[in-house]
């Protein structure tokens, strides 16, 4: 389960990367470069949401999921172990 867990993670990942690198900002013209928006609205001109706009909604949303999913499988596998369990525990006087 973890196995498959990690695999879908990863590939989700990658593909929010791309999607998001894909992406038009909201200020590409010209008259963003300058600081103009081209409209009055308070955040800018919004259109219709396009595929990428969705694309990234949906791989953004599983990506939560299966960071949950990974965390849920993980807590378990733990067992409720220490980080320091494995250390012994004598110490040494520190020399002068």
């Amino acid at each position: 389960m973890m196995i498959l867990l990690v695999i879908v993670h990863v590939v989700v990942c990658l593909f929010l990367i791309g999607v998001v690198l894909l992406q038009q900002g909201k200020s590409a013209d010209l008259a963003g470069a300058f600081g103009g928006q081209g409209s009055q609205t308070a955040f800018g001109p919004r259109g219709a949401s396009n595929l990428l706009t969705k694309l990234t909604t949906w791989s953004a949303i599983i990506f939560m999921l299966t960071s949950i999913g990974l965390t849920v499988v993980m807590s378990k596998n733990s067992s409720h172990r220490s980080v320091l369990s494995g250390m012994s525990s004598q110490s040494t006087p520190a020399k002068k």
